[in-house]
């Protein structure tokens, strides 16, 4: 097994962080990462009321003796009551998307249990970063331009963006964005990431509850079949392409562009879980990076992280045996 200070801190066996998957993120998937030995994600959002999460919470506790994580994304909707409730319920990890984390972190503090709860925060740059870490995160999630879902506004990836978080924080650092298989897996750890958290590969599990619809769409597409949404309004955000993403592209590209009540109605949740549940494609949009390139089947989560585990154990291993102790010869 792959150990870094992230294991070590969270005390899972495999550095390995199943993403916030909006709709799709249930104890079920969840479960069945930590069981595996990563770390599961509830999505809070996904939840109308406290009962419906605290059922969810404990739902996940009776599937797993195995740490796992709640992730908030922030902006959609007040969550500050469910954090509560996740607190009270015994919760000792949680994730911070798509906002600023601060009021949720200072709640944290306030419970009184600031010393028992790790933090993790996704981030697409240094500044927020250097924020995240300065506000108590444990950990920072470095999501480049290459991912699923909402990204930063700067679109650099994960190549570059990666080093340049590790060279300003102290904190743990893993790697999201562009990672399908074990090749991304040892590439993140070569560049000094202490893990890595993936979102579009974990829909294409058979533990994930996405129709299959879009899990074979994922299988069938290419790197090049996505495309980014919501630009006019300053959120980013990765789709596979289809009907309605063109639809959504169109308008977007309209002069003047549109406001965001003419906007909503095609990237409301509703479109989304239209086609990730239901499977009408043609009537919503689905969350993908450019990953889906490198997804070609749908196997169970064991079988995926076992697979991420042996292929970049083997990758590491075979680098090593190619260096040598003194000058090439070239001849």
């Amino acid at each position: 097994m792959i150990e870094t200070r992230f294991t070590r801190m969270m005390g899972i066996a495999r550095p390995i962080v199943q993403g916030g998957l909006a709709h799709l993120a249930y104890a079920g998937l969840a479960a069945a990462v930590s069981n595996a030995g990563g770390l599961g994600q509830i999505t809070v959002a996904s939840f109308p009321d406290r009962e419906a999460l605290r059922e969810e919470i404990r739902l996940c506790k009776s599937l797993t003796d195995k740490p796992f994580s709640l992730n908030f994304a922030l902006g959609m909707r007040p969550l500050n009551d469910l954090l509560d409730l996740a607190l009270e319920e015994g919760v000792r990890c949680v994730s911070f998307t798509a906002g600023n984390p601060e009021a949720m972190i200072r709640q944290i503090k306030n419970s009184g249990l600031e010393n028992d709860v790790k933090i993790l925060v996704l981030v697409a740059g240094v500044r927020a970063a250097l924020k995240a870490e300065s506000l108590g995160a444990h950990t920072v999630i470095a999501v480049g331009y290459e991912g699923g879902g909402h990204l930063g506004r700067d679109d650099i990836g994960s190549l570059v963006l990666i080093p340049r978080i590790l060279d300003a924080v102290k904190i743990p650092v893993l790697a999201s964005g562009g990672i399908g298989d074990a090749r991304g897996y040892a590439a993140a750890l070569a560049l000094g990431a202490e893990g890595i958290e993936m979102g579009t590969r974990f829909v294409a599990t058979q533990e994930c509850i996405a129709h299959p619809n879009y899990k074979q769409a994922l299988v069938a597409a290419q790197e090049t079949h996505t495309a980014v949404i919501e630009r006019s309004i300053g959120k980013p955000a990765r789709v596979l392409q289809g009907e309605w993403a063109s639809k959504v592209a169109a308008l977007e590209a309209a002069i003047p562009p549109p406001t965001i009540d003419e906007l909503l109605p095609l990237i409301a949740g509703a479109r989304n879980k239209r086609a990730a549940l239901e499977g009408q494609l043609d009537e919503g949009f689905v969350w993908a990076g450019q990953v889906a390139g490198l997804i070609h089947d749908v196997p169970t989560v064991q079988e995926l992280l076992d697979r991420f585990t042996s292929g970049a154990e083997e990758i590491i291993t075979g680098l090593a045996a190619k260096l040598t102790a003194g000058p090439v010869n070239r001849d």
